[in-house]
């Protein structure tokens, strides 16, 4: 039996261009109905993807550019993403980048998510950049604890914090959404903070991002099937 798709479940298309990643969206078909287009894709027709997508094919769009600059840069930057109707886009959690995002994207439904701290790094790349030092949880709830004070409409942030952050004050009707999740079996690849997509949803995920372990396998679509199988259970 195919199982329908899944909100919770955003798959990565981290692939060159847009010729490619329309052939896996094809290929996914009605099993996938949310993706998200990051950097990597910028150069190869990322925002064209996004929109094609999201017109064409009524599919849900995460943008994942991790904005940060001055909060008049900020600003124009997300009023200008803000005008293509595309469903959530990372901008860094700090609190004057966080503010000037919600400035731009006034007025439509386009949903600001503040980075925490990324899930490809541990205490030593956190020492290695002069971040405070701490440990990396209490560091990860406490720009949460701030993003949603400045207004931040949810957070990305590792499975491994996403209850702790569910279980903050502020966190009441905010979205958490967890890359570094990783199926059973996987490679972990350059992430470093994984966990299953049954766990990342129990700990307190609204939505989990998984990208090679679906784009990479010989059947991506049975890969797909896979997750949404492992959410069903949960």
């Amino acid at each position: 039996m195919t199982l329908p798709a899944d909100d919770r479940l955003i798959v990565a298309l981290d692939v060159p261009n847009v010729v490619q990643g329309l052939e896996l969206a094809r290929a996914l078909g009605d099993s996938v109905s949310f993706y998200k287009i990051g950097l990597g894709m910028l150069t190869g027709g990322g925002l064209a993807l996004a929109n094609e997508l999201k017109g064409e094919f009524g599919k849900r769009i995460f943008l994942d550019m991790k904005f940060f600059d001055i909060p008049a840069t900020v600003e124009a930057a997300v009023r200008g993403i803000a005008r293509f109707d595309l469903d959530f886009l990372t901008v860094h959690g700090d609190p004057h980048v966080v503010r000037a995002a919600k400035q731009g994207a006034a007025g439509s439904g386009l949903k600001i998510l503040a980075v925490t701290i990324l899930t490809a790094l541990d205490r030593a790349d956190l020492d290695a950049s002069l971040i405070v030092p701490g440990d990396m949880e209490d560091i990860v709830a406490e720009r949460a604890t701030r993003a949603f004070d400045a207004g931040a409409d949810g957070v990305i942030a590792s499975p491994h914090e996403a209850a702790l952050i569910r279980a903050l004050p502020n966190a009441a009707g905010r979205l958490i959404v967890t890359p570094g999740v990783r199926p059973a079996g996987s490679a972990a690849n350059d992430q470093k903070r994984i966990a299953t997509p049954a766990d990342a949803v129990r700990n307190g995920a609204d939505h989990i991002v998984i990208g090679r372990p679906i784009w990479a396998a010989n059947d991506p679509a049975a890969a797909a099937q896979a997750v949404l199988a492992e959410l069903a259970g949960v």
